[in-house]
């Protein structure tokens, strides 16, 4: 019988970005007016992590750390949050990101991140990848981040190969301008090959095709080499193609917005559950919609991930299959 501590018993390995979140306890007001903080673990792939996990995953993640405080925190909350945090390392030298957030609610977040002279979490280097525990996982979530920098990217691009499209293999789009110094078409074409599943709002999915139009994407997305194509709509809600045919437009839940900053991150924890249990792609859209919508619906990301009793309630209660 296999437990967390053989990587055969992974349902979901996430890799890429990691950092400590600072959230103005006061919502509605400009940064510089801010006068107190909440702290709490952040980065996406890491938030995807936790999410999973809450929903009864066994997860771990694979990203890097300063040797600082900050960095021993960060690896405090995922043991917490039940995420095994075997792959997480410490770079000398290099501090913690940290990122801080405006929240003018229902829709304007703006983010301020402070990721120099480097972020660790791009200094993860092939040779520091468990490339057989990421091929025997049951999803493989990795960024667009992760592809912006080397080593990051040779080291993102090398589980991208060995998982040979085994399993299901996430592309999180993920697109930060701030973050990139090239162009970043030629990294996403050829990640996209590799993948099975490409997620990414309307805006990210441009960057990726040069499509626009949330259904022209998504056939882009498939022609690309993709299985499945999500595309996420905001107030219009998700689009999902599938290469067999299947399409599914799930509208979103209505919640009253407090910081819509982790519901992404929900949406891909609850999407990678939905894709491991087998479920059709429409329940798999609303569920992971309801979760988006939950956190949407509280101040932080990480620690506001719902468990699976909330979401199922939540997806009953918008009337959902």
């Amino acid at each position: 019988m296999t437990g967390i501590g053989d990587p055969l018993a992974f349902d979901l390995i996430t890799m890429g970005r990691i950092g400590v979140d600072l959230y103005p306890l006061t919502t509605g007001i400009p940064l510089a007016e801010a006068e107190t903080f909440g702290k709490f673990l952040g980065g996406s792939p890491t938030n995807v992590a936790v999410a999973a996990a809450r929903l009864g995953r066994r997860v771990a993640v694979i990203t890097r750390t300063g040797a600082d405080p900050f960095g021993g925190y960060l690896r405090a909350e995922l043991r917490r949050f039940g995420v095994d945090e075997r792959w997480v390392s410490e770079v000398p030298g290099l501090p913690t990101p940290v990122t801080f957030c405006e929240i003018f609610p229902p829709d304007h977040f703006p983010l301020y991140f402070y990721r120099l002279p480097k972020a660790p979490d791009l200094e993860i280097a092939v040779d520091e990848v468990d490339l057989a525990a990421v091929r025997a996982a049951r999803v493989f979530w990795m960024t667009g981040t992760g592809l912006s920098e080397e080593p990051s990217r040779a080291a993102t691009l090398a589980a991208l190969e060995a998982r040979a499209r085994t399993g299901t293999t996430v592309f999180d789009l993920d697109w930060r301008p701030m973050l990139w110094r090239e162009k970043p078409e030629p990294f996403y074409e050829r990640a996209l090959r590799s993948a099975t599943v490409a997620v990414g709002n309307v805006e990210e999915c441009a960057i990726a095709t040069g499509e626009s139009d949330p259904y022209e994407a998504a056939r882009a997305l498939l022609a690309a080499g993709v299985e499945l194509a999500v595309v996420k709509r905001g107030p219009q809600g998700v689009l999902a193609v599938h290469r067999d045919g299947t399409v599914a437009e799930v509208a979103p839940v209505p919640v009253e917005v407090v910081n819509g900053l982790g519901a992404g991150d929900a949406f891909g924890g609850a999407l990678c559950h939905g894709l491991l249990a087998g479920w059709e792609l429409e329940t798999v859209m609303r569920y992971a919609n309801a979760a988006g919508a939950i956190v949407a619906s509280r101040l932080a990301c990480a620690v506001a991930m719902p468990f699976a009793d909330e979401v199922e309630e939540l997806v009953g209660r918008a009337g959902g299959v």
